[in-house]
Parts: structure tokens; C-alpha cells; sequence
């Protein structure tokens, strides 16, 4: 996912700690709600319908709503302010919840590969399902859908990762449900095969998504650094800083859904320390005020100018 930069007042109050946790906090109880419903109908339906895909389905939806508590537990923690043990706050709670949706999914995966692999070892013992299955994944594929477009408009407004992670984990739902669909209606057709299989796919798609969650939160873990294009609009907003002749060694690391940043900046050799400290400082908040940068740290290095000597740029200790 790709951030703009935002320097507007009125958009950069939504991206406070406050707004962002509002914001979560709302669209997960919304996922909650939508999770607990279709969870009861999917599992209920599909075990009176006999339809393996729907419950695989419902299970699906549960682990959604497992997840939507996971991201509600991490938002809560990682609002809290730094302390001794946390210098640099606790955001890395969402990123730890990523990679507890991840392992989640691929959990769920797993589980449900095994599941429908064990039906189609013994294909005649696959049942011919009710069409009130179809009904059910119909209206299942829809709210899903719905719920990921709205999650992820929420995600995106105040540029949350753990909240993407969790819209596309609705997405996975809604193109589960498709699936399922598509197979009970090859069930009801006079193919019973296609259930299992319908459930099977679904397992496929719920393992990779998990996998891929995990082996996300685990590089950020790791202080992965963030893009190219974000850093050099780092880089673009330090150099325009007055006073500010050169930019290097820019180095970035996540922090959650936020950024710690180390920077060299040249400055002019001449000036005093002071004037050179004043620089830094707001070089550090036109960052701060300009990016998801929760920190900048710079190291102020001498620039000497290239129209001068350099032994008349050094000015000589008195005697």
C-alpha cells in the first residue's frame, strides 16, 4: 500500500493517534457484527443444508471475527504513550496483531485443506446439499463485499496497515463465499464433488492470505524499511528545509503504522553549532509534520563551500 503525503491541516487531523483509533475502533465493530451474524447462519445453514463449502465457509467468518478482536486489543495497547521500557511508544502492537491475523488464517487454512481433502478421499459421502445453502452464500458474498469496501475506505483515510490487513481479510471472505456458491450450485446441478472441492479452494485462498500477513508483520519485526518512494519524499522535504545543503544516509524503519527515521544533513561549515542545531530541529518537525514519522533522529555535518578555499573556510584557533 502506497501513502501520500499530506500537508493540508484539515487532512493531517485525521491521521492523529486519536482519530486513527476512533476510526478502528468503529469500522471493527462493524466487522464484528457482520462476522457474528454470518457466522451463526453459515455454520447452522450449512450443517442443516449438508453443505461442507458453507461451513467451511462460516468458519471462515469466525476466524474473522477473532480477528476483528485481535485488532481491537492491538489498537487499544498501541495508543499508550512511551514509557521507560518504550521509548519509542507501542505501535508495534499492530504489528504484532498482523502477524497474529496471519498465523490465524493460516491456521484456519490448514485446517480446512485437511477438512475437504478427507471428503474427497470418500467422494460418496458427499450429500446433495439444500438450495437454502445457496441463498445463504449468496447473501454471505454480498455483506462480505460491502464490508471490505467500507473497511478499506476507513483503512486508507487514516493510513492504518493493520486495518488493510483486516479489509482484505473481509475481500477473502467475500471471494470464499463466491466460490462456495459456485460450488453448490455445481452441487445442486447433479455434481456433489464440486462442494468439497468449493471448500478445498477456499482452504487454498485463507492459507496463502495467512501466509502472507504473517511474512509481512515478521519483516516489519525486523525493522524493514519502507519504500523507496516514501523515503525519498522524506529526503525531499529535509532538503528543502533553508539552511539544509545536502541530504544522506537516509535510513527508515516501522514502527507499526509509523516511521522512525535516521538522517546525516549538511549544513553550512561556517555557521555556529547553534545555528546549526536550529536547522536540524526544523528539519526534524517539517518531517514530523509532513510524514507518518514518529521520530527523526539527524547528525549535522559539516558542508563547505565549493566557491571557497577550504583552509580560508576554517577559522584558526587563537593564540
Amino acid at each position: 500500500m502506497q501513502f501520500t503525503d499530506l500537508t493540508d491541516d484539515t487532512e493531517d487531523a485525521l491521521h492523529s493517534p486519536a482519530e486513527r483509533a476512533l476510526a478502528a475502533s468503529r469500522s471493527t465493530w462493524v466487522s464484528v457484527g457482520v462476522n457474528v451474524v454470518l457466522t451463526i447462519t453459515q455454520i447452522v445453514v450449512g450443517v442443516l443444508a449438508k453443505s461442507q463449502g458453507l461451513i467451511a465457509d462460516g468458519i471462515h467468518s469466525l476466524s474473522d471475527l477473532v480477528a476483528d478482536f485481535v485488532v481491537l486489543f492491538a489498537g487499544h495497547h498501541a495508543r499508550k504513550d512511551a514509557d521507560e521500557d518504550h521509548p519509542y511508544g507501542h505501535q508495534r502492537f499492530e504489528t504484532a496483531a498482523s502477524l497474529v491475523l496471519g498465523a490465524l488464517l493460516l491456521g484456519v487454512g490448514i485446517g480446512m485443506l485437511w477438512s475437504a481433502f478427507r471428503k474427497l478421499e470418500a467422494p460418496e459421502t458427499v450429500q446433495t446439499v439444500h438450495v437454502m445453502a445457496l441463498w445463504v452464500s449468496g447473501a454471505a458474498l454480498i455483506s462480505k463485499e460491502l464490508l471490505f469496501r467500507y473497511m478499506l475506505a476507513v483503512a486508507k483515510r487514516v493510513k492504518s496497515s493493520m486495518l488493510v490487513a483486516n479489509a482484505w481479510h473481509a475481500r477473502s471472505d467475500a471471494a470464499s463465499s463466491l466460490v462456495v456458491g459456485i460450488g453448490i450450485i455445481g452441487n445442486l446441478a447433479g455434481y456433489p464433488i464440486l462442494d468439497p472441492i468449493a471448500a478445498l479452494i477456499v482452504g487454498f485462498m485463507v492459507t496463502k492470505m495467512g501466509w502472507g500477513f504473517a511474512w509481512d508483520a515478521l519483516h516489519d519485526l525486523m525493522d524493514r524499511a519502507v519504500d523507496d518512494q516514501e523515503v525519498q519524499a522524506i529526503r525531499q522535504t529535509l532538503i528543502e528545509t533553508p539552511g539544509v545543503s545536502g541530504v544522506h544516509d537516509v535510513r527508515t524503519r516501522k514502527m507499526g503504522d509509523m516511521i522512525v527515521v535516521d538522517a546525516h544533513i549538511e549544513v553550512d561549515a561556517l555557521i555556529s553549532v547553534e545555528a546549526g542545531h536550529d536547522i536540524a530541529v526544523e528539519a526534524r518537525q517539517r518531517v514530523l509534520q509532513r510524514h507518518r514519522v514518529l521520530n527523526l533522529m539527524t547528525h549535522v555535518d559539516p558542508w563547505h563551500r565549493p566557491d571557497l578555499d577550504h583552509a580560508a573556510q576554517v577559522p584558526t584557533a587563537p593564540h
